[in-house]
């Protein structure tokens, strides 16, 4: 073991703070002691797409205990009942591309003023703001100076609201490139958190953002759209520098988002072994059949293109790059989809304003083509399985979190219905009831020294599109 030895000053505070912690314990979201009894009209089992009449979801704590008939489940003493017999129960989504920590405002300016204590006041909303959207996990893939690592912690210490997350810290990029802080001339010297370039500054980069908190690692394979004087086509890692980051990210437990627009960005991240190629707006065949080799999950990001035309208003140097993806991506997601690639839910939230993310599903039913099943498969059980969470989220069973929505009538009718949810719980904690607003847990004093409620393992417009 190697000892460490810090000043008695950060020690004295340390002790400080944890005799604090022990007599002051903070506020927390908890569930409720005893059970849980959720009536539900139906249940949806996103695995078959069966929809069981008059069954009750049974939660103990914050998992899933069990699901049986109504008429065979009787409230016992203690037990809290929740009537939703007129709504379908379903998991809660899960949305893979996330910036929790980003606001929808692409002016320049804005991005150079940013710090991290807006940063963080800014992910404290969009939390909510995407839990209350009814999802309950997501993976925030890019957000500077490690707020998404607070965030993520004050979410699963139960204290403010928001969903399960997996967070990747700052993007890895390479300098000039779509992660790089490009708006100031030479002479300021600034460069983005996650820049790093050759082998070496790639595998200390992943290293280093594991050590601060990073559940998984981002990197910008190909230029972007919303950043200065890059090119979306180009790739901009190597193949060789991909690999390395794949190698090390892999042995310590991480797996690897790729921002890639460019064929040859997306045909290499996807032989480096990365686990999902975020956007793809121009992948061809060589591309897919790669990603079908891997296993490569695709997350198309497709919502944002009929937001930005209808409502964006991009400075000059970002709007003829959102054209010209916004002419091909939409053809080629669906090129990849009816070959069979692996598709999960990922919408680039902060793109467009946080909470409209179950509108990514339309676009999968209404414009690609999918079932209405198979589109909520994407936001559930293909999510969970890319996120590694497949024992902990994505449908309703027991033993996972007990992270449930409901809605009104029947989204395999209409897949629109899940752009308004009237219920949310995440980890058996009821954060939004519109039927009995009286029933939504509160903030209540935790036992001394408790924090932990939900127990999850452990910026700028350039980390998105």
């Amino acid at each position: 073991m190697r000892r460490m030895f810090l000043p008695f000053a950060v020690l004295g505070l340390a002790a400080l703070g944890l005799t604090a912690n022990a007599a002051f314990a903070q506020p927390t979201y908890q569930p409720t002691t005893g059970r849980t009894l959720l009536r539900a009209g139906r249940v949806l089992d996103v695995h078959t797409g069966k929809e069981a009449p008059d069954e009750t979801v049974i939660i103990a704590g914050d998992k899933i205990v069990g699901i049986a008939a109504t008429s065979a489940t009787p409230a016992g003493p203690g037990d809290r009942v929740v009537d939703l017999t007129a709504y379908t129960v379903l998991p809660g989504l899960i949305d893979v591309h996330t910036h929790l920590t980003v606001a929808t405002n692409f002016d320049p300016y804005f991005e150079l003023t940013m710090t991290p204590a807006k940063e963080a006041i800014l992910g404290v909303e969009n939390a909510k703001t995407t839990l209350d959207a009814g999802f309950t996990t997501v993976r925030n893939v890019g957000a500077n100076g490690f707020t998404d690592v607070a965030l993520r912690d004050e979410i699963n210490a139960g204290h403010i609201p928001g969903p399960h997350m997996q967070v990747s810290g700052p993007a890895l990029g390479i300098t000039g490139g779509h992660m790089d802080e490009n708006l100031l001339p030479e002479q300021y010297h600034m460069q983005g958190e996650g820049v790093a370039d050759g082998i070496p500054a790639v595998q200390h980069m992943v290293r280093n953002n594991i050590k601060y908190g990073a559940d998984l690692i981002k990197i910008g394979a190909s230029g972007g759209v919303l950043s200065k004087g890059d090119d979306p086509q180009a790739s901009q890692y190597t193949l060789e520098e991909m690999q390395a980051i794949v190698a090390d990210a892999h042995r310590l437990g991480r797996k690897v988002a790729a921002h890639a627009h460019g064929a040859q960005a997306i045909l290499w991240a996807s032989e480096a072994g990365v686990d999902s190629i975020e956007h793809g707006s121009y992948m061809d065949d060589a591309d897919i059949a790669m990603m079908l080799k891997h296993g490569t999950y695709f997350v198309p990001t497709a919502y944002l293109i009929d937001w930005v035309q209808q409502y964006g208003n991009l400075p000059p140097f970002y709007a003829q790059k959102m054209k010209d993806v916004s002419a091909v991506e939409k053809k080629n997601a669906i090129r990849a989809i009816k070959a069979g690639v692996k598709v999960a839910c990922g919408t680039d939230a902060a793109v467009y304003p946080h909470g409209l993310n179950a509108h990514e599903l339309d676009v999968y039913v209404n414009q690609f083509g999918m079932t209405p099943l198979a589109a909520l498969q994407t936001a559930t059980l293909n999510a969970a399985d890319l996120m590694g969470w497949t024992d902990k989220v994505g449908s309703i069973e027991p033993g996972k979190w007990a992270d449930v929505i409901a809605v009104k009538g029947d989204p395999l009718a209409d897949v629109r219905i899940l752009q308004h949810i009237p219920f949310v719980m995440k980890a058996g904690v009821i954060y939004k009831d519109e039927s009995q607003p009286t029933v939504v847990d509160k903030l209540v004093a935790g036992a001394t020294g408790a924090s932990i409620v939900s127990p999850v393992e452990s910026n700028t417009m350039e980390n998105s599109f």
